[in-house]
Protein backbone atom coordinates (compact mmCIF):
# COMPACT_ATOMS: atom_id res chain seq x y z
CA UNK A 1 0.00 0.00 0.00
CA UNK A 2 1.37 3.34 -0.83
CA UNK A 3 2.63 5.70 2.29
CA UNK A 4 -0.79 7.70 1.84
CA UNK A 5 -0.47 9.21 5.79
CA UNK A 6 3.35 10.28 6.53
CA UNK A 7 4.48 13.09 8.35
CA UNK A 8 6.07 16.10 6.90
CA UNK A 9 8.58 18.44 8.20
CA UNK A 10 7.12 17.06 11.54
CA UNK A 11 3.33 17.53 10.10
CA UNK A 12 0.99 14.32 9.20
CA UNK A 13 -0.25 14.50 5.79
CA UNK A 14 -2.88 12.39 3.92
CA UNK A 15 -1.66 12.10 0.47
CA UNK A 16 -0.83 15.97 -0.53
CA UNK A 17 -3.14 17.31 2.11
CA UNK A 18 -1.72 18.84 6.00
CA UNK A 19 -3.75 17.15 8.56
CA UNK A 20 -3.55 20.13 10.96
CA UNK A 21 -4.66 22.38 8.53
CA UNK A 22 -7.82 20.39 7.44
CA UNK A 23 -8.59 19.71 10.69
CA UNK A 24 -8.78 23.19 11.21
CA UNK A 25 -11.11 23.76 8.34
CA UNK A 26 -13.30 21.05 8.89
CA UNK A 27 -13.27 20.53 12.78
CA UNK A 28 -13.26 17.20 14.97
CA UNK A 29 -13.56 14.56 15.15
CA UNK A 30 -13.20 13.92 11.78
CA UNK A 31 -12.45 10.85 9.58
CA UNK A 32 -10.29 11.03 6.95
CA UNK A 33 -10.02 8.83 3.82
CA UNK A 34 -7.20 7.92 1.32
CA UNK A 35 -8.80 7.65 -2.40
CA UNK A 36 -5.32 6.19 -3.41
CA UNK A 37 -5.10 3.84 -0.31
CA UNK A 38 -8.43 2.32 -1.42
CA UNK A 39 -7.37 1.75 -4.95
CA UNK A 40 -4.33 0.39 -4.10
CA UNK A 41 -5.98 -1.78 -1.83
CA UNK A 42 -8.59 -3.26 -3.76
CA UNK A 43 -6.40 -3.44 -6.67
CA UNK A 44 -3.74 -5.63 -4.76
CA UNK A 45 -6.58 -7.59 -3.45
CA UNK A 46 -8.38 -8.24 -7.40
CA UNK A 47 -4.39 -8.80 -8.59
CA UNK A 48 -3.68 -11.29 -5.65
CA UNK A 49 -6.96 -13.53 -6.68
CA UNK A 50 -6.61 -13.13 -10.46
CA UNK A 51 -6.54 -16.56 -11.29
CA UNK A 52 -9.92 -17.27 -9.61
CA UNK A 53 -11.79 -14.08 -11.20
CA UNK A 54 -14.30 -13.50 -9.03
CA UNK A 55 -16.63 -11.10 -8.13
CA UNK A 56 -15.39 -8.71 -5.65
CA UNK A 57 -18.61 -7.72 -3.53
CA UNK A 58 -17.10 -4.83 -1.34
CA UNK A 59 -18.95 -5.66 2.71
CA UNK A 60 -20.50 -2.02 2.80
CA UNK A 61 -21.10 -2.68 6.46
CA UNK A 62 -16.94 -2.04 6.77
CA UNK A 63 -17.84 2.21 5.79
CA UNK A 64 -20.76 3.15 3.94
CA UNK A 65 -20.41 6.22 2.56
CA UNK A 66 -21.91 6.36 -0.45
CA UNK A 67 -18.65 8.33 -2.17
CA UNK A 68 -16.36 5.63 -1.16
CA UNK A 69 -18.99 3.16 -2.44
CA UNK A 70 -18.67 5.10 -5.54
CA UNK A 71 -15.00 5.31 -5.88
CA UNK A 72 -14.56 1.05 -5.47
CA UNK A 73 -18.10 0.51 -7.72
CA UNK A 74 -15.77 3.03 -10.41
CA UNK A 75 -13.19 -0.06 -9.78
CA UNK A 76 -15.56 -2.68 -11.32
CA UNK A 77 -16.50 -3.33 -7.65
CA UNK A 78 -19.41 -5.38 -6.71
CA UNK A 79 -21.37 -5.09 -3.09
CA UNK A 80 -22.27 -7.03 -0.33
CA UNK A 81 -25.13 -5.23 1.46
CA UNK A 82 -26.93 -6.81 5.53
CA UNK A 83 -30.08 -4.56 5.17
CA UNK A 84 -32.20 -2.61 3.24
CA UNK A 85 -30.25 0.57 3.83
CA UNK A 86 -27.16 -0.69 2.57
CA UNK A 87 -29.19 -2.01 -0.49
CA UNK A 88 -29.79 1.64 -1.20
CA UNK A 89 -26.25 2.81 -0.34
CA UNK A 90 -25.57 0.26 -3.55
CA UNK A 91 -27.66 1.44 -5.91
CA UNK A 92 -26.95 5.32 -5.30
CA UNK A 93 -23.41 4.52 -5.52
CA UNK A 94 -24.09 3.28 -9.44
CA UNK A 95 -23.58 -0.43 -8.77
CA UNK A 96 -25.45 -2.66 -10.85
CA UNK A 97 -27.81 -4.90 -9.07
CA UNK A 98 -26.57 -8.20 -10.24
CA UNK A 99 -23.37 -7.20 -8.52
CA UNK A 100 -25.13 -6.73 -5.50
CA UNK A 101 -25.11 -9.68 -3.10
CA UNK A 102 -27.91 -9.36 -0.20
CA UNK A 103 -26.63 -10.94 3.43
CA UNK A 104 -27.80 -10.92 6.85
CA UNK A 105 -29.39 -13.08 9.35
CA UNK A 106 -32.55 -10.80 9.56
CA UNK A 107 -34.31 -9.88 6.16
CA UNK A 108 -37.17 -8.20 6.51
CA UNK A 109 -39.87 -8.60 4.07
CA UNK A 110 -40.10 -4.72 3.03
CA UNK A 111 -36.42 -5.39 2.52
CA UNK A 112 -36.48 -8.36 0.24
CA UNK A 113 -39.13 -6.57 -1.61
CA UNK A 114 -37.04 -3.92 -2.38
CA UNK A 115 -34.24 -6.15 -3.13
CA UNK A 116 -36.43 -8.07 -5.96
CA UNK A 117 -37.84 -4.77 -7.61
CA UNK A 118 -37.15 -1.47 -7.27
CA UNK A 119 -40.78 -0.55 -7.54
CA UNK A 120 -40.45 -1.15 -3.62
CA UNK A 121 -37.50 1.07 -2.88
CA UNK A 122 -38.19 3.23 -0.02
CA UNK A 123 -36.34 5.79 -2.26
CA UNK A 124 -38.48 5.76 -4.83
CA UNK A 125 -39.49 9.10 -4.77
CA UNK A 126 -36.83 10.46 -3.58
CA UNK A 127 -33.70 9.47 -5.23
CA UNK A 128 -31.83 8.56 -8.33
CA UNK A 129 -28.46 7.05 -9.17
CA UNK A 130 -25.21 8.60 -10.60
CA UNK A 131 -27.12 8.30 -14.36
CA UNK A 132 -30.43 9.70 -13.10
CA UNK A 133 -32.58 6.75 -13.22
CA UNK A 134 -34.98 6.08 -10.47
CA UNK A 135 -35.47 2.41 -8.77
CA UNK A 136 -38.24 1.60 -10.96
CA UNK A 137 -36.54 -0.59 -13.61
CA UNK A 138 -33.76 -1.88 -11.52
CA UNK A 139 -33.48 -5.29 -9.85
CA UNK A 140 -33.87 -8.36 -8.14
CA UNK A 141 -30.35 -8.47 -6.68
CA UNK A 142 -27.46 -10.79 -8.35
CA UNK A 143 -27.09 -13.00 -5.27
CA UNK A 144 -29.73 -13.67 -1.66
CA UNK A 145 -26.87 -15.26 0.84
CA UNK A 146 -29.90 -17.46 2.59
CA UNK A 147 -29.14 -18.13 6.33
CA UNK A 148 -32.27 -20.17 7.08
CA UNK A 149 -35.08 -22.37 5.97
CA UNK A 150 -37.63 -19.42 6.75
CA UNK A 151 -35.86 -17.49 5.46
CA UNK A 152 -35.61 -18.59 1.99
CA UNK A 153 -39.64 -19.75 1.98
CA UNK A 154 -39.89 -16.20 2.49
CA UNK A 155 -37.69 -14.86 -0.71
CA UNK A 156 -39.20 -17.36 -2.20
CA UNK A 157 -43.12 -16.45 -1.57
CA UNK A 158 -42.10 -12.79 -2.01
CA UNK A 159 -40.76 -13.44 -5.69
CA UNK A 160 -43.72 -15.71 -6.43
CA UNK A 161 -45.74 -12.91 -5.45
CA UNK A 162 -43.93 -10.01 -8.03
CA UNK A 163 -43.01 -12.67 -11.04
CA UNK A 164 -39.29 -12.43 -10.10
CA UNK A 165 -36.56 -15.17 -10.48
CA UNK A 166 -33.52 -14.42 -8.25
CA UNK A 167 -30.34 -16.75 -7.32
CA UNK A 168 -29.55 -17.75 -3.79
CA UNK A 169 -26.82 -18.71 -2.22
CA UNK A 170 -27.04 -20.87 1.20
CA UNK A 171 -24.85 -20.00 3.66
CA UNK A 172 -23.06 -23.06 5.69
CA UNK A 173 -21.83 -23.12 9.10
CA UNK A 174 -18.66 -25.50 8.84
CA UNK A 175 -17.77 -25.33 12.64
CA UNK A 176 -14.14 -24.22 11.63
CA UNK A 177 -12.58 -21.55 14.29
CA UNK A 178 -11.48 -18.66 13.01
CA UNK A 179 -9.06 -17.72 15.72
CA UNK A 180 -11.04 -14.47 16.27
CA UNK A 181 -12.61 -12.70 18.54
CA UNK A 182 -15.33 -14.16 20.24
CA UNK A 183 -18.07 -11.58 18.97
CA UNK A 184 -16.32 -11.63 15.18
CA UNK A 185 -16.40 -15.19 14.65
CA UNK A 186 -19.15 -16.64 12.96
CA UNK A 187 -17.97 -19.84 11.43
CA UNK A 188 -18.99 -22.16 14.87
CA UNK A 189 -21.46 -24.29 15.66
CA UNK A 190 -22.67 -21.92 18.27
CA UNK A 191 -23.10 -18.74 16.17
CA UNK A 192 -26.34 -17.50 14.60
CA UNK A 193 -24.73 -18.02 11.52
CA UNK A 194 -25.88 -19.89 8.35
CA UNK A 195 -27.02 -23.96 8.57
CA UNK A 196 -24.88 -26.83 10.02
CA UNK A 197 -23.17 -28.40 6.99
CA UNK A 198 -24.63 -31.55 8.06
CA UNK A 199 -27.58 -30.61 7.28
CA UNK A 200 -27.07 -28.32 3.84
CA UNK A 201 -27.62 -31.42 1.59
CA UNK A 202 -31.67 -31.94 3.40
CA UNK A 203 -32.11 -27.97 2.85
CA UNK A 204 -30.97 -28.70 -1.10
CA UNK A 205 -33.10 -31.64 -1.55
CA UNK A 206 -36.17 -29.75 -0.06
CA UNK A 207 -35.97 -26.31 -1.78
CA UNK A 208 -32.82 -26.99 -4.44
CA UNK A 209 -35.43 -27.07 -7.24
CA UNK A 210 -37.31 -23.98 -6.71
CA UNK A 211 -38.58 -22.00 -9.69
CA UNK A 212 -38.65 -18.39 -8.20
CA UNK A 213 -35.56 -18.73 -6.10
CA UNK A 214 -32.99 -20.77 -7.69
CA UNK A 215 -30.60 -22.29 -5.08
CA UNK A 216 -27.67 -22.67 -6.90
CA UNK A 217 -24.66 -21.51 -4.85
CA UNK A 218 -23.27 -21.87 -1.30
CA UNK A 219 -21.50 -19.27 0.86
CA UNK A 220 -19.21 -19.40 3.93
CA UNK A 221 -17.98 -16.68 6.28
CA UNK A 222 -15.95 -17.38 9.05
CA UNK A 223 -15.74 -14.53 11.00
CA UNK A 224 -13.33 -11.64 10.64
CA UNK A 225 -10.50 -10.00 11.03
CA UNK A 226 -8.99 -13.52 10.37
CA UNK A 227 -4.94 -13.72 10.67
CA UNK A 228 -4.10 -16.81 8.63
CA UNK A 229 -5.46 -18.33 5.78
CA UNK A 230 -5.94 -21.90 7.48
CA UNK A 231 -9.45 -21.77 8.80
CA UNK A 232 -10.37 -21.03 5.27
CA UNK A 233 -8.34 -23.91 3.70
CA UNK A 234 -9.68 -26.14 6.90
CA UNK A 235 -13.40 -25.08 5.95
CA UNK A 236 -12.90 -25.17 1.45
CA UNK A 237 -12.62 -29.35 2.49
CA UNK A 238 -15.74 -30.07 3.33
CA UNK A 239 -17.63 -27.67 1.68
CA UNK A 240 -16.16 -28.48 -1.62
CA UNK A 241 -17.20 -32.06 -0.90
CA UNK A 242 -20.84 -31.00 -0.07
CA UNK A 243 -20.45 -29.50 -3.67
CA UNK A 244 -19.55 -32.58 -5.35
CA UNK A 245 -22.46 -34.60 -3.48
CA UNK A 246 -24.50 -32.01 -4.11
CA UNK A 247 -23.90 -32.55 -8.14
CA UNK A 248 -23.86 -36.62 -8.08
CA UNK A 249 -27.52 -35.61 -7.00
CA UNK A 250 -28.42 -34.02 -9.53
CA UNK A 251 -28.41 -30.21 -7.91
CA UNK A 252 -25.01 -28.31 -9.67
CA UNK A 253 -23.32 -25.75 -7.62
CA UNK A 254 -22.92 -22.79 -9.75
CA UNK A 255 -21.16 -20.17 -7.42
CA UNK A 256 -19.21 -20.55 -4.34
CA UNK A 257 -19.25 -17.43 -2.34
CA UNK A 258 -16.11 -17.15 0.05
CA UNK A 259 -17.12 -14.56 2.02
CA UNK A 260 -14.62 -11.96 3.84
CA UNK A 261 -12.99 -11.14 7.11
CA UNK A 262 -9.15 -11.13 5.67
CA UNK A 263 -7.36 -9.30 8.54
CA UNK A 264 -4.94 -6.31 8.01
CA UNK A 265 -2.26 -5.18 10.13
CA UNK A 266 -3.16 -2.91 12.86
CA UNK A 267 0.31 -2.25 13.77
CA UNK A 268 0.24 -4.26 17.08
CA UNK A 269 1.91 -7.40 15.83
CA UNK A 270 6.05 -8.25 15.87
CA UNK A 271 7.32 -9.43 12.26
CA UNK A 272 7.07 -13.51 13.60
CA UNK A 273 2.95 -12.68 14.56
CA UNK A 274 1.86 -10.36 12.02
CA UNK A 275 -1.32 -11.30 10.12
CA UNK A 276 -1.06 -12.75 6.54
CA UNK A 277 -0.78 -10.32 3.81
CA UNK A 278 -3.57 -11.28 0.75
CA UNK A 279 -0.62 -12.21 -0.88
CA UNK A 280 -0.58 -15.53 1.03
CA UNK A 281 -4.32 -16.01 1.48
CA UNK A 282 -4.66 -15.92 -1.97
CA UNK A 283 -1.43 -18.45 -2.09
CA UNK A 284 -3.11 -20.89 0.16
CA UNK A 285 -7.04 -20.57 -1.41
CA UNK A 286 -6.27 -20.09 -5.16
CA UNK A 287 -4.51 -23.88 -6.02
CA UNK A 288 -7.55 -25.03 -3.72
CA UNK A 289 -10.43 -23.47 -6.05
CA UNK A 290 -8.47 -23.17 -9.55
CA UNK A 291 -9.16 -26.37 -11.00
CA UNK A 292 -12.90 -25.42 -10.33
CA UNK A 293 -13.28 -22.23 -11.83
CA UNK A 294 -11.13 -23.72 -14.53
CA UNK A 295 -14.73 -25.72 -15.25
CA UNK A 296 -17.32 -23.33 -14.88
CA UNK A 297 -17.42 -22.39 -10.73
CA UNK A 298 -17.80 -18.93 -9.88
CA UNK A 299 -16.25 -17.76 -7.43
CA UNK A 300 -17.91 -14.45 -4.99
CA UNK A 301 -15.50 -12.36 -2.37
CA UNK A 302 -16.75 -10.16 0.03
CA UNK A 303 -14.31 -7.99 1.17
CA UNK A 304 -14.37 -4.81 3.87
CA UNK A 305 -11.98 -4.27 6.05
CA UNK A 306 -9.06 -5.68 3.90
CA UNK A 307 -9.97 -2.48 1.48
CA UNK A 308 -10.70 0.15 3.62
CA UNK A 309 -9.08 -0.13 7.37
CA UNK A 310 -5.53 1.19 6.27
CA UNK A 311 -7.28 3.77 4.50
CA UNK A 312 -8.87 6.12 7.11
CA UNK A 313 -7.90 7.07 10.01
CA UNK A 314 -10.41 9.60 12.72
CA UNK A 315 -9.02 12.92 14.14
CA UNK A 316 -9.73 13.77 17.44
CA UNK A 317 -8.89 17.33 19.01
CA UNK A 318 -7.40 17.61 22.91
CA UNK A 319 -9.58 18.65 25.45
CA UNK A 320 -7.91 18.31 28.91
CA UNK A 321 -5.14 16.50 29.57
CA UNK A 322 -5.48 15.11 33.03
CA UNK A 323 -2.29 13.42 35.50
CA UNK A 324 -3.69 10.46 37.09
CA UNK A 325 -1.96 8.29 40.01
CA UNK A 326 -0.83 5.50 37.68
CA UNK A 327 -1.16 7.36 34.47
CA UNK A 328 -1.97 10.33 32.34
CA UNK A 329 -5.70 10.68 30.98
CA UNK A 330 -5.89 12.55 27.71
CA UNK A 331 -9.10 13.30 27.11
CA UNK A 332 -10.41 14.11 23.80
CA UNK A 333 -13.53 14.58 21.20
CA UNK A 334 -13.47 11.66 19.78
CA UNK A 335 -14.86 7.98 21.80
CA UNK A 336 -16.23 4.97 21.91
CA UNK A 337 -19.59 6.82 20.23
CA UNK A 338 -16.85 8.06 17.28
CA UNK A 339 -14.49 4.31 16.86
CA UNK A 340 -16.50 1.40 18.85
CA UNK A 341 -13.78 -1.19 18.13
CA UNK A 342 -11.76 -0.38 21.07
CA UNK A 343 -14.18 -0.56 23.78
CA UNK A 344 -16.64 -3.62 22.24
CA UNK A 345 -13.08 -6.04 21.10
CA UNK A 346 -10.06 -4.69 22.77
CA UNK A 347 -9.50 -3.64 19.46
CA UNK A 348 -5.58 -1.57 18.88
CA UNK A 349 -5.46 1.54 17.04
CA UNK A 350 -2.30 3.24 16.73
CA UNK A 351 -2.60 6.67 17.87
CA UNK A 352 0.36 9.54 17.20
CA UNK A 353 0.02 12.86 17.61
CA UNK A 354 -0.47 14.88 14.37
CA UNK A 355 2.33 17.53 14.75
CA UNK A 356 5.67 16.20 16.48
CA UNK A 357 9.13 16.96 17.32
CA UNK A 358 11.50 15.24 15.18
CA UNK A 359 12.59 13.15 18.07
CA UNK A 360 9.30 11.59 18.46
CA UNK A 361 8.36 10.67 14.66
CA UNK A 362 7.32 7.25 14.84
CA UNK A 363 9.12 5.01 12.64
CA UNK A 364 6.43 2.09 12.62
CA UNK A 365 2.57 1.69 14.23
CA UNK A 366 3.92 -0.53 16.88
CA UNK A 367 2.23 -0.08 20.42
CA UNK A 368 6.04 0.49 22.12
CA UNK A 369 7.99 2.99 20.21
CA UNK A 370 11.77 3.07 21.00
CA UNK A 371 12.02 6.48 22.58
CA UNK A 372 12.70 8.38 25.16
CA UNK A 373 10.31 10.83 27.14
CA UNK A 374 7.09 8.94 26.38
CA UNK A 375 4.11 9.44 28.98
CA UNK A 376 1.88 6.41 30.11
CA UNK A 377 -1.74 7.76 28.82
CA UNK A 378 -4.98 6.00 29.16
CA UNK A 379 -6.66 8.01 25.32
CA UNK A 380 -10.04 8.86 26.43
CA UNK A 381 -13.35 10.13 25.20
CA UNK A 382 -16.51 12.32 26.76
CA UNK A 383 -18.44 9.74 27.14
CA UNK A 384 -19.82 8.78 30.58
CA UNK A 385 -18.94 5.23 30.73
CA UNK A 386 -15.48 3.87 31.92
CA UNK A 387 -15.16 1.72 28.76
CA UNK A 388 -14.72 4.90 26.90
CA UNK A 389 -11.61 4.71 25.51
CA UNK A 390 -9.37 4.35 22.53
CA UNK A 391 -5.78 2.80 24.22
CA UNK A 392 -4.81 1.98 27.35
CA UNK A 393 -1.77 2.62 29.29
CA UNK A 394 0.07 3.48 25.98
CA UNK A 395 3.13 5.38 26.34
CA UNK A 396 2.64 8.37 24.17
CA UNK A 397 4.69 12.05 23.33
CA UNK A 398 3.50 14.81 25.88
CA UNK A 399 0.38 16.66 24.49
CA UNK A 400 -1.34 19.86 25.36
CA UNK A 401 -5.35 20.86 25.25
CA UNK A 402 -5.75 21.66 21.77
CA UNK A 403 -3.54 19.09 20.26
CA UNK A 404 -4.80 16.76 17.57
CA UNK A 405 -4.44 13.09 17.68
CA UNK A 406 -4.51 10.86 14.55
CA UNK A 407 -6.17 6.99 15.39
CA UNK A 408 -5.08 5.42 12.39
CA UNK A 409 -6.44 2.28 10.54
CA UNK A 410 -9.87 3.72 11.61
CA UNK A 411 -11.09 3.65 8.17
CA UNK A 412 -13.27 -0.50 8.67
CA UNK A 413 -15.73 -0.04 11.43
CA UNK A 414 -15.17 3.23 12.10
CA UNK A 415 -17.75 5.81 11.34
CA UNK A 416 -20.61 2.95 10.29
CA UNK A 417 -20.83 1.61 13.80
CA UNK A 418 -20.86 5.17 15.57
CA UNK A 419 -23.09 6.63 17.40
CA UNK A 420 -25.28 9.46 19.33
CA UNK A 421 -24.85 8.64 22.36
CA UNK A 422 -24.72 11.16 24.75
CA UNK A 423 -26.17 13.27 22.02
CA UNK A 424 -22.99 13.92 20.81
CA UNK A 425 -23.74 14.41 16.71
CA UNK A 426 -21.97 12.28 14.53
CA UNK A 427 -18.58 13.46 12.96
CA UNK A 428 -17.60 14.35 9.22
CA UNK A 429 -16.26 12.66 7.16
CA UNK A 430 -13.42 13.68 3.98
CA UNK A 431 -11.75 11.95 0.97
CA UNK A 432 -8.39 13.32 0.27
CA UNK A 433 -7.33 12.19 -3.24
CA UNK A 434 -3.96 13.86 -3.90
CA UNK A 435 -3.82 17.44 -2.75
CA UNK A 436 -7.70 17.60 -3.07
CA UNK A 437 -9.89 17.23 0.14
CA UNK A 438 -14.11 16.96 -0.19
CA UNK A 439 -16.15 16.56 2.75
CA UNK A 440 -18.24 14.06 1.84
CA UNK A 441 -20.13 13.69 4.87
CA UNK A 442 -21.13 17.17 7.08
CA UNK A 443 -20.97 16.83 10.90
CA UNK A 444 -24.52 16.20 11.84
CA UNK A 445 -25.88 19.30 13.60
CA UNK A 446 -27.25 18.88 17.01
CA UNK A 447 -30.44 20.74 16.02
CA UNK A 448 -31.09 18.23 13.12
CA UNK A 449 -30.21 15.50 16.00
CA UNK A 450 -32.88 17.31 18.48
CA UNK A 451 -35.26 18.82 16.48
CA UNK A 452 -37.70 15.41 15.55
CA UNK A 453 -38.78 15.45 18.66
CA UNK A 454 -39.87 18.99 19.24
CA UNK A 455 -42.83 18.21 17.14
CA UNK A 456 -46.12 17.36 18.26
CA UNK A 457 -45.98 13.49 18.44
CA UNK A 458 -48.75 12.24 16.12
CA UNK A 459 -51.28 9.27 17.33
CA UNK A 460 -50.55 6.03 16.03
Amino acid sequence: MPDVFRYVNGSLHAEGIDLHALAARAGTPLYVYSAAAMRDAFDRFAAAFADLRPLLCYALKASGNIHLCRLLAARGAGMDVVSGGELERAWLSGTPMHRVVFAGVGKTEPEIRAALDGHASPLRAVATDPSGNGPDGRGPVGLFNVESEEEFLRIARLARELGVVAEACLRVNPDVDAKTHKFTTTGRSENKFGVDIARARDFFEAHGRDSHLRLRGIHVHLGSPIASPAPYVEALGPVLALIDDLARRGLPIATLNLGGGYGVDYGQHGDDDRPASIEAFAAAIVPLLAGRVRAGLRIVMEPGRAIVADAGLLLSRVQYVKPGRERTFIIGDAGMHTLLRPALYGAYHFIWPVRVAPAFAPASRAERQPMPGLVSSDVVGPICESSDFLAQRRDLPPVRSGDLLAVFGAGAYGMSMGSTYNDHPRPAEVLVDGDRATLIRPRQDLRALIEPELTTPPPI
